[in-house]
């Protein structure tokens, strides 16, 4: 798989530049499904002053109706898999 670039650097791990697969999954997925782009850039722009951009989008793939049934990317990625890097999530949801 060509696609895959992972590279140790001083003990840690990247893959594609993001910190790990998990983060680089979330990411693609948003960037290239409108329905989950046009929520992540709702998120940024409707979450509380106490949540992340991040937390808000994961709470709308998660609860409710239509959250039961998005509970993971198309490749099994789970939306609030522990191994995702808040961080870098809210860094690209901010820049889209």
């Amino acid at each position: 798989m060509e696609y895959i670039n992972l590279m140790k650097n001083n003990q840690t791990e990247t893959f594609n530049g993001y910190a790990n697969y998990e983060t680089w999954n979330a990411s693609l997925w948003i960037g290239n499904d409108q329905f989950l782009y046009n929520t992540a850039k709702a998120c940024v722009t409707y979450c509380c002053a106490n949540e992340t951009p991040w937390v808000k989008f994961v709470r709308c793939m998660t609860d409710g109706q239509i959250g039961r049934h998005l509970v993971q990317t198309g490749d099994g990625v789970r939306w609030d898999d522990k191994r995702i890097n808040s961080a870098e999530m809210v860094a690209m949801m901010v820049g889209l």
